[in-house]
């Protein structure tokens, strides 16, 4: 699989809530951060997001915004309004005036992951990704953006079974977005997936990571010298080329061990090492307990991480 593909599986997404968001009139409030993806789709109206420090951001029909963590924030009608503190629900909600017909209106929710990797895999996406409707609505993103806009609408049987699809393929439709700009794609995976040289050597290891690879090798299938790709491949990813390739390897090891079902042979042979024990000294150097540790601690049997 592609290295995007690599990172979805391993997390795993599903639409664990997505719920109708209205509003009329004046109207702010404020959402504690949580540790799980959230998105929004701006069905009509607009809206004014605020994350700490920064300013705010408008959104508006169409526009969809994917928060791969989801820190602290403000949903307001305009601007710099104080917010009331709001405790994220299941269900609809309606802010502002509650009688008559809304003038703002928008599907939000979050993303159910698998929390294995979740920190390492997360920590290569970007804090926000913002699509607007100007840029992703002559797209297939806009297409399934007016899809899943019309399904919200509907009463047809099966509906909630295909909003829960649909948003499942609009975040890796997001996550591999074309057009986001510079200022929202700091380094990591998406920022590599951008740069030809570097999606090569990405594309190389998530297709090979068990090969003994060195920088020169990477190097060659950059088509760089060494010394330019280390300099490139740290600026891009954050990171050295040989830490991703570390980090990678022990993320699979890590799904691997969550599932608990693959031996410690196994695992080391697929992800590149020589024995059992070279995989678990390396395990135990990176994350500071063995293997065996992590495997009890998502409530494994011991019987299967001979």
């Amino acid at each position: 699989m592609d290295p995007l593909s690599d990172i979805i599986s391993l997390l795993r997404p599903s639409a664990a809530v997505s719920k109708p968001i209205s509003a009329r009139g004046r109207w702010a409030v404020h959402y504690d951060a949580h540790d799980a993806p959230g998105f929004t789709i701006i069905l009509s109206g607009e809206a004014w997001l605020t994350f700490e420090g920064k300013e705010p951001l408008r959104l508006a029909e169409g526009d969809f915004l994917l928060l791969p963590t989801t820190p602290a924030f403000s949903l307001a009608s305009e601007p710099h309004l104080p917010a009331a503190p709001v405790t994220p629900r299941d269900e609809a909600v309606r802010h502002g005036d509650p009688d008559g017909p809304p003038d703002f209106m928008a599907l939000g929710g979050s993303f159910a992951i698998e929390r294995v990797n979740a920190p390492l895999l997360l920590s290569l996406l970007p804090k926000l990704i913002h699509i607007p409707a100007s840029e992703g609505r002559s797209t297939r993103f806009g297409r399934l953006t007016d899809l899943l806009a019309e399904e919200c609408t509907t009463d047809h049987p099966g509906k909630e079974l295909i909003i829960r699809r649909m948003l499942e393929v609009l975040l890796v439709e997001a996550l591999r977005w074309r057009r986001l700009g510079s200022e929202i794609v700091p380094a990591g995976l998406l920022g590599g997936l951008q740069d030809p040289a570097i999606v090569r050597v990405l594309q190389a290891i998530h297709a090979d990571v068990r090969a003994g690879w060195t920088v020169a090798e990477l190097a060659r299938v950059a088509g760089m010298s060494r010394s330019a790709f280390s300099a490139r491949f740290g600026e891009v990813l954050g990171c050295a080329p040989f830490e991703y390739l570390v980090r990678w390897r022990m993320a699979i090891a890590k799904d691997a061990l969550a599932r608990g079902n693959k031996t410690l042979d196994r695992i080391a042979e697929e992800i590149g090492y020589e024995s059992a024990s070279a995989f678990s000294t390396a395990f135990r150097k990176r994350l500071g307990y063995p293997p065996g540790k992590f495997a009890r601690a998502a409530h494994l049997s011991p019987c299967d991480l001979r």
